[in-house]
């Protein structure tokens, strides 16, 4: 019984991007899915709702002012105790040899911008799915 309660729970994604409108944008698609959905914009922000409650996956703007999304990724894939959470990089970046550098800073996956509203959650499902 507590196996498929723990199967039913909503995952919990947070979503980081100084874009008002792509954050938006990115938790309405989220919610209407069924995800929980905490909100970042800058890493400050990011490592405050790191602190307050863990995810199960974070959606990464990029370019962020400050610290980038980038840098952010490798910080939380040092800590063995957040390693394991799937980052996703949300880029407009689409330059050859662009995925592979997301992907060795740790990301897990790649999604471009402007978002696909109508896909968008489920690529987040794939990768939560491993």
């Amino acid at each position: 019984m507590a196996e498929a309660c723990a199967r039913t729970h909503a995952p919990y994604v947070l979503v980081v991007d100084d874009n008002e409108t792509n954050l938006e944008l990115a938790v309405f698609a989220l919610e209407v899915d069924g995800f929980e959905v905490g909100t970042a914009r800058d890493a400050v922000e990011f490592r405050r709702a790191l602190a307050a409650r863990r995810p199960d996956a974070v959606l990464m703007d990029v370019q962020l002012p400050g610290t980038s999304g980038l840098e952010l990724t490798r910080e939380l894939k040092a800590d063995p105790a957040t390693a394991s959470i799937p980052v996703i990089a949300v880029t407009a970046y689409a330059m050859k040899g662009d995925e592979q550098r997301m992907r060795d800073a740790g990301c897990d996956g790649y999604l471009s911008k402007p978002l696909d509203v109508a896909t968008f959650a489920q690529a987040v499902r794939r990768v939560l799915a491993g």
